[in-house]
């Protein structure tokens, strides 16, 4: 346990993944005050001089902010259409935020055909060392106004799995992904008031993935089971990562002190 904290604390080169949920408001409008509260977290970790790269969800739901749609849409050209526009919006957001800040960002969309291909695969490592060598945030999603395939079924199964991917292809040191659950539990907390939660995890199992489930919220795609998969891909790299609870963003700061907060996945 000991070793784990030492590398939590040390961990240079960090990839912070924020869902949908920790982004907006039930209503679906966006949550500025979470949003401006993790933009400030991360850059003080950048002007710490740790290199970090947020992997941000909520396209889709702020583009159907940004229009007046009362719901999520259903069509995948909708979906499509309302990422589109959410995407700008959220950079412009965060453009300014980050700003606000003295830290500069910038947007890295990926499909999962750049990571199967060996030479979009290079570039964007390249494209990812740069900018962190330059002291940029990249700020990362899919590129779901044409990528039709996540929309559908989940290119990389949610945002999630693209956020161990991104930890894997830029050889991260930690994958933190910030959920509206603390962590993972022995069972489903919301229906199970004897659920515990797991403090850490040395191995994924067919056990744990049966208790995971596979609910995502309302307002997001991704459930346990993608951030099991994930935890996964990360691990087998050598990469910890941590499942927390991101209503508070400064509770980055908590894990990076090695303080016990939410599931570490031990890589």
């Amino acid at each position: 346990m000991q070793t784990s904290i030492a590398k939590l604390k040390q961990a240079k080169r960090i990839v912070v993944k924020v869902g949908t949920s920790s982004l907006t408001y039930s209503t679906g409008q966006i949550h500025l005050r979470h949003i401006e509260l993790l933009a400030r977290v991360l850059a003080d970790l950048n002007h710490e001089g740790r290199e970090v790269v947020l992997v941000s969800s909520g396209a889709v739901s702020v583009g159907r902010s940004k229009i007046g749609l009362t719901e999520r849409p259903k069509t995948l050209r909708e979906k499509q259409a309302a990422s589109a526009i959410g995407q700008s919006e959220l950079m412009s957001i965060y453009s300014k935020l980050f700003g606000e800040y003295g830290c500069d960002v910038a947007q890295v969309l990926l499909t999962k055909h750049v990571i199967e291909d060996p030479q979009r695969k290079e570039n964007a490592i390249t494209t990812f060392n740069t900018l962190l060598e330059w002291g940029v945030v990249p700020i990362v999603n899919e590129n779901d106004a044409i990528s039709t395939e996540e929309l559908k079924y989940g290119d990389f199964g949610d945002n999630d799995s693209l956020s161990a991917m991104v930890a894997c292809l830029i050889e991260a040191d930690l994958l933190i992904i910030l959920s509206d659950i603390d962590g993972l539990y022995s069972a489903d907390p919301r229906t199970n008031e004897d659920a515990e939660l797991i403090s850490e995890i040395n191995e994924i199992t067919d056990d744990l993935l049966q208790i995971a489930g596979s609910a995502g919220s309302a307002r997001g795609t991704g459930g346990m089971i993608t951030k099991l998969t994930a935890a996964k891909t990360v691990m087998a790299a050598g990469i910890n990562m941590v499942i927390a609870n991101g209503q508070n963003p400064t509770i980055i700061y908590d894990i990076l002190d090695g303080k016990q907060i939410g599931t570490l996945f031990k890589g």
